[in-house]
């Protein structure tokens, strides 16, 4: 039997982990639940322990410092990976990534190395996103797509599957981004390293309680280290080096 972990980092989502819990544990009631917590001062560790306390398929890692999304994925990730999971994800405790939407991703997973859940692919859509949000995830989405020379729609998504072979072979130990740009990171590694990258269409859902992460600085951050990625890839080729990914696969 394949075994299945979702990690889900949080800090600072107090109103919304319970619920979020809830929901992925009734609609895959076979996948575990790994809660990452960057010792949130509104209580989510908490929380996460009471919720681990009464169900043996929820556990907890607490963290002593909040050092960013990526560096708490790759905790998470590391942890999974050493308790043997065959398939590992990732999602939102916020509620923006639907749980019930789970079932299709791990279904995708037969015929994929990575399965992202995607936002800008057909059948895909946003709910309560101001129009300058829409752009602001298109153009860097294109931008990526441009610069990396990859085909996904949606780089950016942070609701994933990973097959345990794919994040042993992608080399978690020197990723360099721990910001949300650890996203656009993984995919492309993923791609470079030749394996199959698919896309699932799935509804985005803006958050209802609690504040976004997401900054201007945040954005910044995320295209300037892109660009030096895009910049060092074509250097690369024009030495007649590797050539960069250009195939993703869309579902």
């Amino acid at each position: 039997m394949t075994r299945t972990v979702m990690v889900i980092p949080t800090y600072n989502e107090a109103q919304n982990l319970s619920d979020v819990v809830a929901r992925v544990r009734t609609a895959a009631p076979d996948v575990d639940i790994l809660v990452v917590d960057d010792s949130s001062p509104d209580g989510t560790g908490t929380i996460a322990d009471e919720l681990a306390a009464a169900d043996p398929q929820v556990s907890v890692l607490h963290r002593g410092t909040k050092e960013g999304l990526g560096a708490a994925y790759i905790h998470g990730f590391r942890v999974a990976l050493d308790a043997g999971y065959d398939l590992i994800g990732e999602m939102d405790a916020d509620g923006s990534h639907q749980p019930e939407e789970l079932p299709r991703l791990l279904a995708a997973t037969a015929d994929a190395d990575l399965v992202i859940g995607s936002r800008w692919i057909p059948g895909g859509s946003v709910v309560n996103w101001p129009w300058p949000r829409v752009l602001l995830s298109r153009g860097g989405n294109l931008y990526t797509r441009l610069l990396l020379g990859i085909r996904v729609k949606d780089a950016t998504a942070g609701f994933r599957i990973f097959r345990r072979s794919t994040l042993e072979a992608i080399g978690l130990e020197s990723i360099q981004a721990l910001g949300y740009v650890f996203q656009v990171e993984l995919a492309y590694r993923t791609l470079r390293a030749g394996m199959r990258v698919t896309e699932v269409p799935i509804e985005f859902v803006e958050r209802v309680r609690g504040d976004s992460k997401m900054t201007p600085e945040v954005a910044r951050e995320s295209l300037a280290r892109i660009t030096r990625w895009g910049l060092a890839e074509r250097r690369a080729q024009l030495r007649g080096g590797r050539a960069a990914p250009a195939v993703g696969r869309d579902r």
